[in-house]
């Protein structure tokens, strides 16, 4: 695959807290690529050194074959966490600002904005000033400013924010629709079940260091384990006696069993002794989701592999 941006050897201190330690992944054409991490991991200092906020003490930020300051801010779209358009100005004269610092073409651009605004719902809204809009309609807003200029890469952080189900469901077709079209896509989100169900790769960073990083599929596969959930009335005692059980979290009558690394759930299943109580039972993979906490809380109820490479 074609790689639009390569980040090598990122470290980054601010007086004298080290806050990226040797950040290196990369993002390539046609996918879309995760990053996360818990509040003060360091992902918002990785994107402002990609786009050029800030430059890193160590390491390089590549765009094809541009780095630093060299790096062309045109082909690059960036919708950042806090939102902040101008807001007495009206949709459409906004959106022709932020595709004129682009050098788009004005004309091009106010067919494309007329396009989006349809396909998000808010057709006749261009002449409607920002501060008339709903938080949901002004993150609609602010998403086509980061894409009316037909960007390469795509840095979305928080895309998802204010957003009821329905909208949600619309960035997301876009969002796909930008990645089969070519677009690379570098995604931060919180909203794990909207990452697990979107994104191609991930990298998962934590205290300033990588901690994942690699496909979903992989990290599923050699990460997420298997984890059980049984409803009804049971001893911790009786639970512990279950084989390939690594750690148990019992809430009431509500158990998850989490079960060692290349277990057979079919075999797994047969091994359940008879005095245990099921009213209802589910065995399906660790999700990212907990995954994300486990790491984020050192909780680490599931095994240790080390880390996942792409």
């Amino acid at each position: 695959m074609e790689t639009m941006l390569e980040v090598k050897g990122l470290n980054k201190s601010f007086k004298d807290k080290q806050v990226l330690k040797n950040i290196s992944f990369e993002v390539n054409k046609g996918e879309i690529m995760a990053i996360l991490g818990p509040n003060g991991a360091g992902k918002s200092t990785t994107i402002r050194n990609i786009m050029g906020i800030m430059y890193p003490d160590e390491g390089t930020v590549t765009f094809h074959n541009h780095q630093g300051k060299g790096i062309p801010q045109n082909k690059i779209g960036y919708l950042p966490e806090e939102r902040g358009l101008y807001k007495n100005v009206k949709v459409m004269d906004i959106l022709l600002y932020l595709a004129d610092l682009k050098s788009y073409p004005l004309d091009k651009a106010k067919k494309r904005i007329l396009d989006y605004l349809k396909k998000f719902d808010l057709e006749g809204k261009e002449n409607v000033k920002m501060e008339e809009l709903s938080k949901g309609m002004g993150q609609k807003v602010q998403f086509i400013g980061a894409v009316i200029h037909e960007p390469e890469l795509l840095i979305l952080d928080e895309p998802f924010s204010g957003l009821d189900p329905v909208s949600q469901e619309i960035f997301k077709d876009e969002i796909r629709s930008l990645r089969d079209n070519g677009t690379a896509i570098l995604l931060s989100s919180h909203q794990m079940n909207l990452v697990e169900e979107m994104c191609d790769r991930l990298f998962m960073i934590q205290r300033g260091e990588k901690v994942i990083y690699g496909s979903l599929y992989d990290v599923k596969q050699e990460y997420a384990n298997f984890k059980c959930t049984i409803r009804g009335s049971n001893e911790r005692g009786t639970l512990e006696t279950i084989p390939e059980v690594e750690n148990i979290e019992q809430d009431g009558d509500v158990a998850i069993l989490y079960l060692t690394k290349d277990v057979n759930p079919n075999r797994w299943l047969k091994q359940l002794p008879d005095d245990v109580t099921i009213q209802e039972l589910a065995i399906d993979r660790v999700s990212l989701h907990e995954i994300f906490i486990d790491i984020a809380t050192d909780k680490r109820l599931m095994s240790e592999e080390g880390e996942i490479h792409a």
